[in-house]
Formats: C-alpha cells, sequence, structure tokens
C-alpha cells in the first residue's frame, strides 16, 4: 500500500477530562532502526491513557506525545535491521505511545504475532495488559501451582487477564469486585473465590483461607496495610498502580517479623530490552494458550476513533468490564 503523508490522530490538547481528546492531522512516523510502522486497526484504551490526559503520566523522552499503549495492524514499513517482521504481516504491539492513531511506530521486538482464529479487535487488547501482568504476576511475584493469588478490580482488564493467568498455570485466584454481575464474570474466568468489597471484608475472606501468597494491587492507599494483613507469612505483594494514592503510613516492623516482600513496576518506563524479554516469556508461555482459546481477553465496548472522549469516559465512570478498543482502520 502506498502510506500517506499525513493520518488522522487523536491528541490531548491540554491537560484535563475526556472532552481534551481532538482529532486533528499528524505526520505519519517513519520507522528507525529496529522499528516496524503499523497501519493501525484497532487501538486498546488504558487507565495509563487517562493518566496522560489528565497530566499525572508524562510520556517517557522520545515517546510520541499521543496517547495510546497498544494496538493492532499491518505492518506496512520496516526499518533497518528488523528481520523478524515483514510488510504484510499482521501483529499487535506495545506501543511507547501514539496509538490513538493511523500509523504507529515501535520496537519490532516489542510486537507479537495475533493470536490464531483472534480478531483484530481482540488482539489490540492484549499487549498492555498481558505484559503487564505476565511481568508482574510470574516473573516479578513469582507465582506457582497451588498459591494463594489475590487481584484486586477483578473486572478490569488487568484483573480479568491476571485471573485467567493464574488460574492456567494452577495457582488458587481470589478476587475483589463491586458488583453482582462483576462477580459473576470474575468467577466464570476462573476466581475461586470472588469478593464484592462493598459487602465483604476482603482480609477476613484470605486470613481464613491462610493468607495470600501473593497480592497484585492497584488500588494503593488505604488497601495497602489491608493488603499487608491479607498475606500469608513470607507472601508477595506487587504494586502496579495507586487509584487511591501512593501515600500510607505502616508498620514495618510485621513485615520484618514475617519475612513479606513488598515490589512494584510500571511497564512505560522501562528499556526496550526490558520489553523485548517480556515479548519473549509472552511468545513461549502465554500465546500458546491464546492460540487454543484456554484464555482470551474480555472486551466490554468499541468506539470510533472520533469518539475517544466517550472510551475515557466511559473508562472512567467504572462500569466496564474487561477492555474498551477504538476502532481505527
Amino acid at each position: 500500500m502506498s502510506i500517506p503523508k499525513t493520518m488522522r490522530a487523536v491528541e490531548i490538547s491540554q491537560p484535563g477530562g475526556p472532552e481534551v481528546l481532538q482529532i486533528c492531522e499528524r505526520p505519519v512516523p517513519v520507522p528507525g532502526y529496529g522499528e516496524i510502522l503499523i497501519r493501525v486497526e484497532y487501538a486498546g484504551v488504558n487507565r495509563p491513557d487517562a493518566l496522560q490526559r489528565a497530566g499525572a503520566y508524562a510520556p517517557p523522552p522520545g515517546a510520541s506525545d499521543l496517547p495510546g499503549l497498544e494496538a493492532s495492524g499491518e505492518v506496512v514499513g520496516v526499518g533497518a535491521g528488523v528481520t523478524e517482521w515483514s510488510v504484510g504481516d499482521k501483529v499487535c504491539a506495545l506501543l511507547p505511545g501514539g496509538g490513538y492513531a493511523e500509523f504507529v511506530t515501535c520496537p519490532a521486538a516489542h510486537a507479537l504475532r495475533i493470536p490464531d482464529n483472534m480478531d483484530m479487535k481482540s488482539a489490540a487488547c492484549l499487549p498492555e495488559t498481558y505484559y503487564t501482568v505476565y511481568s508482574n504476576v510470574f516473573m516479578r511475584g513469582g507465582l506457582k501451582a497451588g498459591e494463594r493469588f489475590l487481584v484486586h478490580g477483578g473486572s478490569s482488564g488487568i484483573g480479568t487477564t491476571a485471573i485467567q493467568l493464574a488460574n492456567v498455570f494452577g495457582a488458587r485466584v481470589f478476587t475483589t469486585a463491586g458488583s453482582g454481575e462483576k462477580c459473576k464474570v470474575c468467577k466464570d474466568l476462573g476466581a475461586e473465590r470472588v469478593i464484592n468489597y462493598r459487602e465483604e471484608d476482603f482480609v477476613a475472606v484470605l486470613r481464613a483461607a491462610g493468607g495470600a501468597n501473593l497480592i497484585l494491587d492497584m488500588v494503593g492507599g488505604g488497601y495497602i496495610p489491608r493488603n499487608i494483613k491479607a498475606l500469608a507469612d513470607e507472601g508477595r505483594m506487587v504494586h502496579i498502580a495507586f487509584l487511591t494514592g501512593p501515600k500510607v503510613e505502616l508498620n514495618f516492623a510485621q513485615i520484618m517479623m514475617r519475612r513479606l516482600t513488598i515490589t512494584g513496576s510500571t511497564l512505560r518506563p522501562q528499556s526496550d530490552l526490558a520489553k523485548a524479554r517480556i515479548a519473549a516469556e509472552l511468545n513461549e508461555h502465554v500465546w500458546p494458550l491464546l492460540d487454543v482459546g484456554r484464555i482470551a481477553p474480555v472486551l466490554d465496548s468499541e468506539f470510533a476513533l472520533e469518539d475517544a472522549t466517550g472510551a475515557h469516559a466511559r473508562l472512567e465512570a467504572g462500569g466496564h468490564i474487561g477492555k474498551i478498543a477504538l476502532k481505527v482502520g
């Protein structure tokens, strides 16, 4: 295909609410050394996009200022040094930014093939959550079969992914959710015990079960000391976000006495090499499960690129279950 000089994209006109997202014209990016150019069909919508829009999550140096951390589409250009992809290949990719656009570049090593029998919309909703969950739950958190695993926000994109992956690899999955409908979805995905946090205390539930060996938390704030209480001795806690704040008063003596481990990470600022290593792990251990349908992304809704404002409003309203996608191409 002939590649145009300019493309439609969604830019952040100024920090603020969903209404600051506006359609614009931008130059089509050119792939550099080790990069590919993707004609985007779908882009995933994620909470980091909303944080960037609000002015609370700046892109790393050198990244596009456009939002969008994952996309699916067709490779239409390859930079020097790229051997693993060719023009015409269909891929989904983790992006440093720029996914809310008709074309985007990314390191070739951060792209993955479209799983067998999966459509492009579903594939666009894989990279951000699967990179995040696999790297934090298994590579960093060391979750093993038979361990008790607690993930908060089980109906979110991260939560639905974590439930499925932990379950398929043999862990006992506990999760929290805020409505009967969301709890049912989590149960159907493989959670052994779903805790409606409006009605039950997750600390009491986990302590009665023997404590969590691993907790994946994106809530932060007042959940942090409660998570500590919910951990089993020698348990681990991995933080990936702080929706209610990163600061809390905590007695660290219990961490010493019970030999607890607290860690965490954010994906976007990590090096290209670190992300390539995660991609290789996913390709080996997770993509075969997606090929045969043992796990799959949970899709909430689709919005046109021109209605990115609506997609962000849906995300921030909190009623969604699973992932939100933008139709681009």
